[in-house]
């Protein structure tokens, strides 16, 4: 081998070695955060974040279910593919939150273009009832954000009008035997 060629592998060598003792700084990524069905459910991911030490909390945006976490992909989903994070993180925070809250990737409609609608039900009179108004809705195609609130008997959502409407929305809910009130005349 060419003494150059030996010198630079041999400072590549001790470069990686040197940053692989190093340890990695935590980066923040923001994710679309599912299950998040009313306020309350805030303190349910912290406590579920809890048992993932490797994943911090950094803010929450309630409003658009969207969260910014610090982590180390490396040391938070060790072994894992940098395309799998999303998956492999969604699947630790269900677990740990025994199965009601998730992550999910980003929805790619611009805030701005999103529509909020507000739909009054009859009785959603526990949270169980709560998230199964909330998964109905959420899992639609062009819901961004949800929320099912028991005390309001009401679920809201903001959608992209380009790919779901209300009538959609209120479809789902009623195939899913939850009464939709009728709007005031």
């Amino acid at each position: 081998m060419n003494p150059l060629h030996l010198t630079a592998a041999l400072c590549l060598s001790a470069w990686i070695t040197a940053a692989a003792d190093k340890p990695a700084e935590p980066q923040e990524f923001k994710h679309r955060v599912t299950g998040l069905f009313a306020p309350d459910r805030e303190a349910d991911l912290g406590a579920a974040l809890e048992k993932i030490p490797a994943v911090k909390l950094v803010r929450l945006d309630f409003n658009h279910a969207e969260a910014v976490f610090s982590y180390d992909p490396v040391v938070a989903f060790k072994g894992t593919k940098p395309e799998k994070i999303v998956e492999r993180f969604n699947e630790i925070l269900r677990n740990a939150s025994r199965h009601t809250i998730g992550i999910a990737p980003l929805d790619p409609t611009p805030k701005d273009k999103l529509t909020r609608i507000e739909i009054p039900v009859f009785v959603l009179d526990c949270k169980a009832c709560s998230l199964a108004a909330y998964e109905t809705i959420f899992k639609i195609d062009g819901v961004a954000a949800a929320t099912a609130e028991f005390k309001q008997s009401r679920v809201t959502a903001l959608i992209d009008t380009n790919r779901t409407d209300r009538a959609a929305i209120e479809a789902a809910l009623k195939k899913r035997d939850i009464t939709v009130k009728k709007p005031a005349p």
